[in-house]
């Protein structure tokens, strides 16, 4: 039975693989019937190349993906490219972080000990009668 799968190659720690046509019971890197594409997990971008008119012509003479296989696949053939990591803040990093944190606590801790200890003054305007005057006019003799 002949299986649709990837052949590792590269450096120890830096892997790339080639999708390859094989029969089931040969070894992973050993000798291949058909090199189908390229599968980079390493890079950055990671790097997917497969040849879809191959690889569905083998399908059709009944070769079997592998699982990995098949999701490449189904990932290159829809074009959704790799979702990208997110960066994970280094050491330094989280820790100027929780030092931004704990002087914003402090600063609203200290203005609220501020507002608190401030004297309550009750800043009401003092209303005084307005006393009028009125101007008797006396009579002209």
């Amino acid at each position: 039975m002949l299986k649709i799968k990837l052949a590792r190659f590269g450096k120890k720690n830096q892997p790339h693989y080639r999708i390859v046509v094989n029969e089931a019971r040969s070894k992973r890197d050993g000798a291949y019937t058909a090199l189908l594409g390229h599968y980079a997990p390493t890079q950055t971008p990671k790097l997917l190349q497969i040849d879809m008119k191959e690889y569905k012509a083998w399908l059709t003479k009944g070769a079997q993906p592998t699982d990995t296989v098949a999701e490449l696949a189904k990932r290159f053939e829809s074009g959704t490219p790799f979702p990208p990591k997110k960066a994970k803040p280094s050491k330094k990093a989280k820790a100027k972080l929780a030092l931004a944190e704990e002087e914003k606590a402090a600063a609203k801790k200290e203005k609220a000990t501020a507002k608190a200890e401030a004297p309550v003054v009750a800043e009401t305007p003092e209303k005084t009668p307005e006393v009028a005057e009125e101007v008797v006019a006396e009579p002209a003799a």
